[in-house]
């Protein structure tokens, strides 16, 4: 179905978008920091699940609506504005834990990593920028004359969301040191949820602030 040289020149082209730090890596490395490593790797793999959902989309034509509606594109952006921005009041106003208690029940830490995972999810659905960015770049390594194009559009789809897992998984395995440091600076504890507040409203307004 494919050549090996159109899936190297695939390869590669993700590989090099990766590599350009964007809102997936920030929020990676916002929810490792924050909840340690186990939630930065399930955030990923949420920025990967909603990658999947816009590849399905892509696939069947929906995200064309919002290359060609600008009220489509409005709503789905704005939608992600507010949610960002939610999230981000949310943990400014949350109140510190205190990082000298320990956890004994493993289920409050599923809960956060079960968070982690959903809101990433929601998060990258509603970036209508990465629908338009799955439908302005994968259809250029489809090619109609050697099969089916949806199946060729999944398959690349599902080669960059495991790249993608891969990628934020090393960033989260990586990045647990800083998220230790950060827990034995005892002057920052009242902090750390205003820091993940205002990263998560810059990421919304740096969405609203997109345009097609």
């Amino acid at each position: 179905m494919f050549e090996l040289s159109t899936l190297g020149t695939f390869i590669a082209f993700v590989i090099g978008l990766f590599l350009i730090p964007g809102p997936a890596v920030l929020l990676t490395i916002t929810r490792t920091v924050q909840g340690g490593r186990r939630a930065g790797i399930l955030a990923g793999l949420g920025i990967a699940t909603g990658d999947l959902i816009h590849t399905l989309f892509a696939a069947l034509g929906l995200s064309a609506i919002l290359m060609h509606s600008a009220l489509a594109f409005n709503i789905v952006k704005y939608a992600g504005v507010i949610y960002l921005c939610y999230l981000g009041i949310r943990a400014i106003m949350e109140k510190p834990q205190d990082d000298n208690q320990e956890v004994s029940d493993s289920g409050t830490k599923d809960v956060t990593s079960f968070k982690a995972y959903w809101q990433a999810i929601v998060a990258e659905v509603l970036n209508p920028k990465t629908a338009l960015f799955f439908l302005a770049f994968i259809p250029q390594f489809v090619h109609p004359e050697r099969g089916a194009s949806f199946i060729q559009f999944m398959v690349l789809g599902l080669i960059f969301v495991g790249l993608s897992v891969l990628y934020t998984s090393l960033i989260a395995c990586s990045i647990r040191p800083l998220g230790v440091l950060v827990k034995k600076i005892t002057w920052l504890g009242p902090w750390k949820n205003k820091i993940v507040g205002f990263i998560y409203i810059s990421l919304g307004l740096k969405v609203a602030l997109e345009s097609k």
